[in-house]
């Protein structure tokens, strides 16, 4: 199938709460996911929750990573979303995972930007 571009949707549960609530500590692992695996950052913007949480997005030239937590739950929603080459984005999912300590967690895969025409790219 060919698509623009790959997601993947984390579902981070049974996190390490205190890591959750860590605006340095999330930025650094998303950061840290993003050039480890091959990523291009042009830009991050990050924002600590009172009484407590994180969100904060990572852009990269080949999209984003993204995250929000809920330290209360023990939860973080993560996204990865890639349209370019060379990044590994199920390497980054996989750092973030462990990073966060969860203990529970899935990863959905949604190809995005299926379109007709691009069936008839041929492929090298």
């Amino acid at each position: 199938m060919n698509a623009l571009g790959t997601q993947l949707v984390l579902e981070l549960k049974n996190c390490n709460p205190v890591l959750l609530d860590d605006l340095p500590y999330i930025r650094n692992a998303l950061l840290e996911a993003a050039e480890k695996t091959g990523a291009t950052i042009i830009g991050q913007s990050f924002h600590q929750f009172s009484p407590q949480g994180v969100t904060g997005v990572v852009a990269i030239a080949e999209s984003h990573l993204c995250i929000h937590t809920w330290p209360e739950f023990g939860y973080a929603a993560v996204d990865i979303f890639t349209c370019g080459e060379g990044f590994k984005p199920r390497e980054a999912a996989k750092m973030v995972v462990e990073s966060l300590q969860s203990k529970e967690h899935s990863i959905t895969e949604i190809a995005r930007g299926v379109l007709p025409e691009l069936a008839e790219v041929p492929t090298h």
